[in-house]
C-alpha cells in the first residue's frame, strides 16, 4: 500500500532534512527502553529514559541538527554469568538506540544517571529582548 506524504506538495518546497527525520523515526517500530518526556516549564523538557543494567561508560548521546540519539552497548558477559539458571529474566540487557528529534534552537543542557534512569535535559535559551538598532544606509 502506497502512503501519501505531506512533504510531496508543491506548497512544501525545501523540507526534505524534516521528511528524511520523519521517515527514519517512522522505521523505528520497537519500543525499548522506554521513555518519558515532561515539560518543567516554558523553556526547559526532560527526556528520562530507562535504562536499568547500563553503566555511564556503555551509553552513548550524539545530536546531529535536530536528531538526538542515545545507542547503548552492552559487553559480552563473562561465560560463569552465562551459565547462571533464571527462572524469569525481564531485565533486557541488549544494547539499543533510541533517537529523539528535538525542536529548533533547544539546546541539551546536561544528561545525568541516577537510579537506572537517563535524564537528559533541553533548554530553550531564553529570547534577547534587547533592542538592536540597525544602521540604514543611504546611497
Amino acid at each position: 500500500m502506497a502512503r501519501t506524504v505531506i512533504f510531496d506538495s508543491p506548497y512544501l518546497l525545501g523540507f526534505d532534512h524534516t521528511r528524511a527525520l520523519i521517515e527514519r523515526l517512522g522505521r523505528v517500530s520497537e519500543n525499548y527502553p522506554p521513555y518519558n518526556v515532561e515539560a518543567l516549564s516554558a523553556h526547559h523538557i526532560r527526556i528520562s529514559v530507562a535504562v536499568a543494567g547500563f553503566t555511564a561508560d556503555q551509553l552513548k548521546l550524539a545530536q546531529t541538527g535536530q536528531l538526538l540519539t542515545l545507542t547503548a552497548q552492552k559487553e559480552a558477559e563473562p561465560e560463569e554469568a552465562e551459565a547462571r539458571d533464571f527462572l524469569h529474566r525481564g531485565i533486557a540487557q541488549r544494547g539499543f538506540s533510541r533517537s529523539f528529534v528535538i525542536g529548533d534552537g533547544m539546546e541539551v543542557a546536561s544528561a545525568v544517571l541516577e537510579y537506572g534512569l537517563l535524564h537528559i535535559d533541553l533548554k530553550r535559551p531564553e529570547p534577547d529582548d534587547k533592542v538592536r538598532l540597525i544602521p540604514i544606509v543611504s546611497r
